[in-house]
């Protein structure tokens, strides 16, 4: 079955219209992450990028620090492409929706693939692993056409299912990836908040650039449930029964503290936290996540 087959949406409730999506939501995404705000700034190189630890020091533009007092390096031609990894949680919570079309996965598998096809149209090599208490599959990075066929391919079969283990994989993954890239992580990050953020810093620690996309959905998010309710946590299997309008209050407010954590976190480590759920219009999301970006530099 050929790339088309697993982009479009009847064949989809796995995955979305993606062909046709990615032409037009996500367009200007990648030359966005390659955009420079120094393009001219000089003939020797052909872009800057911030300061990581691990980087020379020898490179750092000192030029750019006296006019914006942040570190950046100078980027030379040969790195100029980037190497991508889609990293996707495949943990039983990802399989949820309330009374979306898409649960978590499905809406992590339009993302990625839309950012596959872009990154593939850009000749940026993009690979993915894929994750529940251990690493599941994995694809190297390749920028070959064929590699989009590849992707989705692995990502239309992926099925949600076990406990999630999201830090010693993000270890794992750090470990397994030797090149500095550009790491797209799709979660819901239901998981020890302590072990998944050092497992970030690691990803840091290497030199990779994360992006996380912190996918809920959009039930977990308003908690629209009236009445006595039964909830079930999926990984686990215990079943909790509650009065929806007594706990709605400090639910809501449970939520948003566990979001602000993780982007509190994430701001302070350099990575960029996405927050989404699977109401939102993915196209519309990334557009704005790519706004805010480029409004950074």
């Amino acid at each position: 079955m050929g790339s088309e087959q697993y982009l479009k949406p009847e064949v989809i409730r796995t995955v979305s219209r993606l062909d046709l999506r990615a032409r037009f939501i996500v367009e200007g995404f990648l030359s966005g992450l390659h955009a420079s705000p120094f393009y001219g700034f000089s003939v020797e190189f052909s872009e800057h990028r911030r300061y990581t630890q691990g980087d020379d020091p020898k490179d750092i533009d000192w030029l750019v620090y006296a006019k914006t007092d942040r570190f950046y390096v100078k980027k030379y031609e040969a790195e100029t492409n980037i190497t991508g990894y889609l990293l996707v949680d495949l943990s039983a919570s990802m399989g949820y929706t309330y009374r979306q079309e898409l649960t978590k996965l499905d809406y992590s598998i339009c993302l990625a693939a839309a950012l596959t096809y872009l990154m593939i149209r850009q000749q940026d090599p993009v690979g993915v692993v894929t994750f529940d208490e251990k690493l599941r599959s994995s694809l190297p990075a390749r920028s070959k056409r064929t590699q989009l066929a590849n992707i989705l391919a692995l990502l239309a079969g992926a099925k949600p299912g076990g406990t999630t283990d999201l830090g010693a994989n993000l270890r794992r993954i750090a470990a397994m990836i030797k090149h500095r890239s550009l790491l797209m992580l799709f979660s819901d990050l239901l998981t020890d908040p302590e072990t998944a953020i050092e497992g970030l810093r690691m990803l840091r620690y290497a030199g990779h650039d994360v992006i996380v996309f912190h996918v809920l959905d959009e039930a977990e998010v308003t908690f629209p449930f009236e009445g006595s309710v039964e909830l079930i946590e999926p990984e686990s299997g215990e079943q909790t029964v509650v009065n929806a309008s007594g706990l709605r209050a400090d639910y809501q407010a449970a939520v948003d503290a566990f979001r602000e954590r993780f982007r509190r976190e994430c701001l302070n480590m350099q990575v960029d936290y996405v927050p989404l759920d699977t109401s939102m219009p993915f196209g519309k999301a990334l557009l704005e996540y790519l706004a805010q970006r480029q409004a950074r530099f």
